[in-house]
């Protein structure tokens, strides 16, 4: 593992626990092959590229020995491409049963002196270096939370299962159209102040399951808070992978003529 030459003040928190049973490979999604590496490289890739953190934690599926070695193998190949004082440190922790879990995991092997932490999802693999600036600059200028977001163009439908003799029909009922102008799509990295992430994780202790499992970001942990978050703009190639059209797609932007990282949308 590498060592940074100052104690780290940002670190990023690298989320790559899930299962992947969607994607349907029969292994873990950051182990899934992409433009020649896994999912979990490419992502490494984008955090490091990116130069926002003095350490990168990443959250793994517990136990998993093969990408234990290739956080170690990624610290190595940055140690010997440039200056190894300036790489940030890799850090593997096991994840746990959930997201959030996997974060608190995380978050509980940070450096002492970290000041603000970026929480990403390997999955979003190909996220542009430009979004971890938008929302770095936005935390160094004051933001407690902060999260990169796309407008929302599609006409969103709200909708209840459909009951009664209409139910023969069809399974759901439109209940209401949402108002697309203030709707946002949201994407990862969001960045938090450490100590308002970690104040809204222990508070999520205390939610029983069903109001758990409606939690799907660390950006709503940190609105139960009455926290405000700020939002940022967010890119079209930070998609999330996980069917197997969006491992196509992914596959095509890596092939494109410019690179995904480097093209916005």
């Amino acid at each position: 593992m590498t060592t940074p030459s100052a104690a780290p003040v940002t670190a990023v928190i690298l989320v790559a626990a899930g299962s992947g049973q969607r994607l349907g490979y029969g292994m873990p999604k950051a182990k899934v092959p992409l433009g020649g590496d896994s999912i979990l490289i490419h992502a490494l890739r984008g955090v490091a590229a990116a130069g926002v953190a003095r350490q990168i934690c990443v959250a793994l599926p517990p136990g998993d020995r093969d990408l234990a070695a290739q956080c170690e193998a990624f610290a190595e190949e940055l140690q010997r491409g440039g200056d190894a004082s300036e790489a940030p440190e890799i850090t593997a922790v096991d994840g746990g049963a959930s997201r959030a879990d996997s974060v608190r995991a995380a978050l509980a092997a940070l450096h002492p002196d970290t000041r603000s932490v970026l929480v990403h999802d390997a999955a979003r693999a190909l996220a542009p270096e430009a979004v971890f600036h938008r929302v770095a600059e936005a935390l160094a200028a004051g933001a407690l939370a902060v999260i990169p977001v796309l407008p929302v163009v599609d006409t969103v439908k709200t909708v209840a299962r459909t009951t009664g003799p209409d139910a023969d029909i069809a399974p759901e009922l439109v209940t209401g159209t949402a108002p697309r102008e203030a709707l946002r799509a949201v994407q990862t990295p969001q960045g938090f102040s450490l100590d308002t992430l970690r104040r809204a994780h222990e508070s999520a202790e205390g939610l029983d399951e069903a109001q758990a499992a409606a939690v799907t970001d660390d950006a709503m942990l940190v609105e139960l808070l009455g926290v405000p978050v700020h939002a940022v703009r967010g890119a079209s190639q930070s998609l999330k992978i996980t069917t197997p059209l969006d491992l196509i797609l992914a596959e095509g932007l890596l092939e494109g003529p410019l690179g995904a990282r480097w093209v916005e949308g």
